[in-house]
């Protein structure tokens, strides 16, 4: 079996300790084992030669599947290669008799691809790394090579530069890394290709007969005499086609999709639980949580309006606070909105009220701050936007919770203490502590306005604020922030909210 595989083999022997590169040499090169005695250093085309093995290494059709090469490539930002370890490879051992300096030249004055940092110490490509296209098919097979030795490389090169540019030259090996007498060809375009195919006379090597097709035909005369069809020919043919162990293009394309599924796992969709209909939240251009107004349900009959209040002299909440049988009577605290210097506020409840629940709020609180208010429901304009903007309200707590977001701290108003706890070139791309985040609430006893506690929840796990909330940010937020058209605001002029002194966790509608 291991006769009908292509192993690859080292680029180069490097003299460093460093794991070999995956892919097998085939840039057209020298012949090796020239004396360095034997090569002028002012020769021009002496040192072209030099220049063009190197761009092999950091050509398309080698850089990005050759491990070694690639793990220097992508060391640092800049993709800076030094250049003392490119000379060191076997078939520029050579040129790196005649010195670095040498080098440093020949590639300055004769690359085109490549450039040379202002030390002369390390070399890149100019361009960016390109994924070649139509290997496959601008690939030939040919068979009839002699044995190898130590010029054998050099002389295919040159063989095969007789019928056009070639990118690479592949001497194909077993299992035991022997050469098959036989090699895969990329040329440069499809059209030397087919040139070389079609050749008359048919190509020879050194007066002997090859073998020749293109790499499709290969493949396929491979899989038919293994037998193999459906999905076995397809990996068979896959197999044939990259031929490379290493693919650094099949890599990033690898963790891409990798860290595309992950991101996607970890983006949970939340849901806003509000007036009975459950709403999809969804985040704004700064990563809050809002709800589409469209989405958001019309709840008639939900909101009382009092009207009132003492414009100068504030609320009292303590008389609001204290009045248990408004949450034992409905089950939650309302929400509030009123603005301080007004005689008038809105409280919202989770559903529509009857008649006798609104003669049970008007008896139960006929003054606020010793003045006595009258109780009506709203109008259908002016709900309307109180319900929107306690959906948008409770939207932000839920997804501030379910994304263990939210900046904790210390409550509104006096003493209300919040929780604790932490809430290019050659291819060149390559609030915690105290008060923070998801701390445990603290004893509230600041003053504020109700936050509409909608519950938010996500793959079936409950995201709840307000009295389901336990970050130091509910807490803190129970208190509408300030200047907000939607919010009350903190201090001694905020709106009311139907709550219990001593209860840890914020008192707000779900």
């Amino acid at each position: 079996m291991a006769d009908e595989t292509s192993t690859s083999i080292p680029t180069e022997d490097v003299a460093m300790a460093a794991p070999a590169p995956a892919v097998e040499t085939s840039a057209p090169a020298v012949e090796t084992n020239v004396p360095a005695s034997a090569l002028d250093p002012e020769d021009a085309a002496t040192m072209q030669k030099a220049a063009r093995q190197i761009e092999f290494y950091f050509a398309d059709s080698n850089l990005p599947y050759d491990k070694f090469m690639w793990t220097l490539h992508t060391k640092t930002p800049e993709h800076w290669v030094p250049i003392a370890t490119v000379a060191s490879f076997k078939r520029m051992r050579d040129f790196s008799a005649l010195g670095k300096e040498w080098v440093v030249r020949a590639l300055r004055e004769q690359s085109t691809q490549l450039e040379v940092d202002e030390e002369g110490v390390n070399v890149r490509r100019k361009t960016e790394v390109q994924e070649p296209k139509d290997q496959f098919e601008r690939s030939v097979y040919a068979k009839g090579f002699p044995e190898e030795n130590e010029t054998l490389q050099a002389r295919l090169e040159a063989f095969f530069e007789q019928y056009g540019p070639t990118n690479a030259v592949r001497m194909r090996r077993d299992a035991d890394k022997k050469f098959k007498l036989s090699v895969f060809t990329e040329f440069t375009s499809l059209a030397t290709a087919t040139a070389f195919l079609s050749a008359d006379p048919p190509p020879t090597f050194e007066g002997s007969q090859l073998l020749v097709m293109s790499k499709e035909d290969y493949c396929a005369m491979k899989i038919r005499e293994k037998g193999l069809t459906g999905k076995a020919a397809d990996m068979r043919k896959n197999l044939y086609s990259s031929g490379r162990k290493f693919d650094a293009f099949r890599e990033m394309a690898g963790t891409a999709k990798k860290s595309a599924k992950s991101e996607k796992s970890e983006e949970k969709e939340i849901f806003l639980e509000f007036m009975g209909s459950t709403i999809p939240i969804q985040r704004d251009q700064d990563g809050v949580g809002q709800v589409k107004e469209e989405d958001i349900p019309f709840t008639k009959g939900a909101t009382l309006r009092f009207d009132g209040t003492d414009a100068e002299g504030g609320v009292a909440y303590a008389e609001i606070k204290a009045s248990m049988p408004l949450k034992e009577k409905f089950g939650r605290p309302p929400y509030i909105k009123y603005t301080p210097g007004t005689t008038w506020g809105l409280v919202g409840f989770h559903k529509a009220l009857s008649e006798e629940e609104i003669q049970f709020v008007k008896d139960t609180l006929p003054k606020i701050g010793e003045k006595e208010v009258a109780w009506i429901l709203a109008g259908e304009d002016e709900e309307k936007q109180f319900q929107i903007e306690r959906a948008q309200s409770a939207a932000r707590a839920a997804l501030e919770q379910a994304t263990g977001g939210g900046r904790g701290g210390r409550g509104g108003g006096r003493g209300g203490r919040g929780g604790r706890g932490g809430g290019g070139r050659g291819g060149r791309d390559r609030d915690g502590g105290r008060g923070g985040g998801r701390g445990r609430g603290g004893r509230g006893r600041g003053r504020g306005g109700g936050r509409d506690r909608g519950e938010g929840r996500g793959n079936g796990a409950e995201a709840a604020t307000g009295d389901d909330a336990q970050t130091g940010e509910k807490r803190k937020r129970a208190v509408e922030p300030d200047g907000g058209p939607d919010v009350g605001v903190r201090g001694k002029g905020a709106p009311p909210i139907i709550a219990t002194a001593k209860k840890a966790k914020v008192d707000a509608e779900s």
